[in-house]
């Protein structure tokens, strides 16, 4: 089955502060360019493998419908819900951020 992805604005927001914390504050337009790479890759991986992943262990975020994908090559995990067919992306974290207490 191959699901339909949907990043949300929230989700597309996380992304953009972390690209541009690379290339203003860090200056490393290098690692922007892979991570948004990678970020690709899993969006075309989560079209394929989102049902098939479970759900958050998280009570909160489990009772929620959330998931969790991690990027192939980077520290940053997506999490998504699945409606009917459509997978929506709601949040994009960096593993060390405490992301179960920002989840409303």
């Amino acid at each position: 089955m191959t699901y339909k992805v949907v990043v949300t604005r929230d989700a597309e927001e996380n992304l953009d502060n972390f690209i541009k914390y690379l290339i203003v504050e860090k200056k490393n337009m290098q690692a922007a360019e892979n991570v948004l790479n990678d970020f690709d890759t899993t969006i075309e991986s989560l079209k394929h493998v989102a049902g098939s992943l479970k759900l958050c262990e998280n009570p909160k975020l489990r009772q929620l419908g959330y998931r969790r994908i991690n990027f192939l090559n980077h520290r940053y995990f997506m999490l998504y819900r699945i409606v009917d067919q459509v997978v929506f992306v709601d949040n994009i974290f960096h593993e060390l951020q405490d992301y179960e207490n920002k989840i409303d």
